[in-house]
Order: C-alpha cells, then structure tokens, then sequence
C-alpha cells in the first residue's frame, strides 16, 4: 500500500534529525498529526499559541540543532512570525512547515486565505508545495537553507495534499550538515595584529563568530 505524503513527510523530518515539532493542531494539520502519531518518533510539542512554538523552535536551533515549528491554514501559520523574525535574526536554524487551506480553496478570497509571502522577510527559503512530486524537493531545499545559511526555512502546504499518494521516485536526499570555517585572510591577520601591537588600550568584543574558540580568544587576551 502506497504511502501518503504526510508519512512521506514524517519520515523525511525523522531522517533529518528532527525529534520534536512545536505547534497548535488544527484543521489543515490534522493528516499530518495523525501521521506523527501513528509514528511516534517525533514527539508533537502542543503550544498554547504558535508565536510560542517558533520561539521554542528557535532555541533549539541556538543550542545547535535545528527546531521545527508548524502552524495551520490562516491564523495559525500566522501566528508563527515573530518567533521566526527573532530566530532569522539570531542566526539559528528553524523549519517552519505552514499549512495552508485546501488547494481547491486557492483563489476564492477564503477567510483563511494568505499571502505567504510575509514569510519573505523572516526566511531564506519560503515556497509553497502544490503537489505530491513537489514536497519532497521544497522540504529539502527549506531544511537545507536553514542549515547552511542559518536561519529560517519555510516549507507551506495545503492541508489536502497531505492526504494524497506519496512519490516515492521523487528525488531527495537527507540532511547535509557541512561545519564551514569561514576567516580572514593571512593579509588581514597580520594588519590586525600590527594594529594591536601598535596600540595601548585594547579591547575584545567577541561576537557568535568566537562561539567555539573560547580557548583561542584567552589566549589572544593574555
């Protein structure tokens, strides 16, 4: 028996690493809840309100995972911008699946219609996946902004694609998580430390940059 796309989704989520998911259930959700309940390998983290689930999303991705937050169709998804404003700023890597109304809704002024691309201004990735063969790609490439670029991805989808037959030829790959070394160059070293040589009172503003040379930044203060 073929899978759906909302197992296809918690297996994709699991291969990543993803272990618990903060969120509100609601409506558009509701397949993709059951999904995860019939799973039981990530724990769905209820929130009274899904400004809260972005947040505690957020400080798993400052700890050094990636968080995972959802919101459902309207309201809900909504709801989640001011978390995901604050993790894009602090650099930590979120996924943010927003579920929007049914796809026959598309284009009728639905109550609970939005636009998401207030999502642009919080994220690196925002797209909105329509179809069984699209999922699995946009999931990828939202955890995969998160990851490398640090900060948020949003992957939306309407609430009855959910239901449909997984792709199970769709191409997708798990998590690449790449620990890039980013730093000046040997020119712009040796300037800085002529600088330093060369004045009296120095001082150390170490930023997230220094997060794991705590050793290094003593040594350079001695």
């Amino acid at each position: 028996m073929s899978r759906t796309v909302a197992e296809q989704l918690v297996e994709m989520l699991k291969a990543a690493g993803i272990r618990r998911i903060y969120g509100v259930t609601g409506d558009s959700l509701n397949f993709f809840n059951d999904a995860l309940r019939r799973d039981g390998s990530i724990d769905w983290i209820h929130v009274r309100h899904e400004e809260v689930g972005a947040y505690a999303a957020m400080i798993e991705g400052v700890l050094g995972g990636i968080g995972c937050c959802a919101g459902s169709a309207g309201p809900g998804h909504v709801h989640l911008i001011n978390g995901l404003y604050d993790a894009h700023r602090w650099g930590a890597p979120v996924l943010a699946l927003a579920s929007t109304i049914t796809s026959d809704d598309y284009g009728t002024e639905s109550f609970q219609s939005t636009d998401l691309h207030m999502f642009d201004g919080c994220s690196y990735y925002n797209e909105v996946a329509t179809t069984p063969q699209q999922l699995p790609r946009m999931l990828q490439q939202a955890l995969q902004h998160a990851w490398n670029r640090k900060g948020v991805g949003v992957c939306a989808f309407s609430g009855d694609l959910m239901t449909c037959n997984a792709d199970d030829d769709a191409l997708c790959v798990g998590l690449y998580r790449p620990q890039s070394v980013l730093r000046p160059s040997d020119v712009e070293i040796q300037l800085l430390a002529e600088l330093i040589n060369s004045s009296e009172d120095i001082g150390i503003y170490a930023g997230i940059g220094c997060a794991d040379a705590r050793t290094e930044v003593i040594e350079l203060s001695r």
